[in-house]
């Protein structure tokens, strides 16, 4: 899974495809639950890049998105708000397939 290196990046990725961001950061439990099978339900939605932001690195961004709880998904299709996955609860596999297949 690519990393969110900037905001001119984000702007780039939002705008310009198809994207999932998953907002997250190192020290959240519930966001190293997610760890042993995100890419694997990255790769079974090949139709989305997958995008993970450090929540620490871009809090600012989090205000923006009022993402205020991780893990949290936020997808965009060229510019437009797709669909958000966004609450401070711990997320299993079901639940983040189901909100993808639902985008």
């Amino acid at each position: 899974m690519n990393k969110l290196e900037s905001m001119e990046q984000y702007e780039e990725l939002k705008g310009n495809s198809k994207v999932i961001f998953l907002f997250s950061a190192d020290w959240c439990p519930d966001c190293r639950f997610i760890d042993p099978f995100i890419d694997d339900v990255a790769a079974a939605y090949p139709e989305f890049t997958f995008v993970y932001v450090d929540r620490d690195k871009f809090l600012d961004l989090c205000i923006q998105l009022d993402v205020f709880g991780i893990p949290s998904f936020v997808a965009f299709e060229q510019g437009r708000e797709l669909g958000r996955f966004v609450n401070k609860d711990r997320k299993t596999r079901e639940q983040i397939e189901e909100f993808i297949a639902s985008l």
